[in-house]
């Protein structure tokens, strides 16, 4: 299978402080990687690094099989979708212009750009695919945020993204809302088999059925790495968040509960 991602011996060091020191990451073609770990233990960070917007101190990074620091990040950019849930609207786009604005990575509509016929129809698609066609004309300001999570999803998917980076898109959902966000990405995933993702999340119930891999993170080092059944224990994730956690898993979906 092909790497999307291959990280080794990184370290990003800021103000005189080691945010990540000594990871390694390898995430390969259809593989859905869960990044886990408490607050402050660089989840964000490495994020940032795998979608090209932050350099590493040391180590090597490959991305889509180019390295940073030998290419232009702005061409790798386009070809990895990122879904934040903070993500900044200047103007009050409808659904369909949100997703739209994909195409050209930017927060807004460009001035004298227009859309294709094929782009019009490749977002009509995407936004059919989150389940939000009678949505289409809603505009951001009235949107739930299930809602805007599900609309930039179908956003990132404008570029064809070979790797798609979710941050945190379970963030402000109540249950209901958030069942139908995990619903779609399960869905994606089946789509686009050869699409690879990974998603940070503070909360295992965050996370979808159809992760497929984990790495723990704690004061930004690696507890543990490779297939999620393996990761994703009462150990490794006590270990990780330094407090006794037991974890079970029902329905595919894992859950946590203070153990004792």
């Amino acid at each position: 299978m092909t790497d999307l991602i291959c990280v080794a011996g990184l370290r990003v060091t800021r103000s005189g402080r080691d945010l990540l020191h000594d990871v390694d990451l390898t995430v390969r073609a259809g593989e859905h990687w869960a990044l886990l770990g408490p607050n402050g233990a660089g989840k964000s960070t490495l994020l940032a690094v795998l979608g090209a917007t932050s350099h590493p101190t040391a180590g090597s990074v490959d991305l889509l099989g180019r390295r940073l620091g030998r290419v232009d990040v702005r061409a790798l950019r386009e070809r990895i979708g990122h879904v934040d849930p903070r993500h900044r609207m200047l103007a009050p786009l409808t659904v369909f212009e949100t997703v739209l604005t994909g195409v050209t990575g930017t927060t807004d509509l460009m001035m004298r750009w227009e859309p294709t016929s094929a782009q019009q129809d490749q977002a009509r698609q995407h936004i059919r695919d989150v389940g939000l066609e009678a949505r289409l004309d809603a505009r951001w300001p009235v949107l739930s945020q299930g809602e805007r999570g599900r609309t930039l999803i179908a956003r990132a998917l404008m570029a064809e993204p070979e790797l798609l980076l979710l941050d945190e898109p379970a963030t402000g959902l109540d249950v209901a809302a958030r069942e139908h966000l995990l619903e779609i990405i399960d869905a994606l995933r089946a789509r686009h088999p050869t699409l690879g993702s990974v998603m940070v999340t503070h909360h295992l119930e965050d996370l979808p059925a159809s992760t497929s891999h984990a790495l723990l993170l704690r004061d930004g080092r690696v507890v543990a790495r490779g297939p999620a059944e393996t990761v994703i224990t009462s150990a490794a994730v006590s270990d990780a968040f330094a407090f006794p956690l037991a974890i079970s898993r029902a329905g595919g979906r894992w859950h946590a509960r203070r153990a004792g």
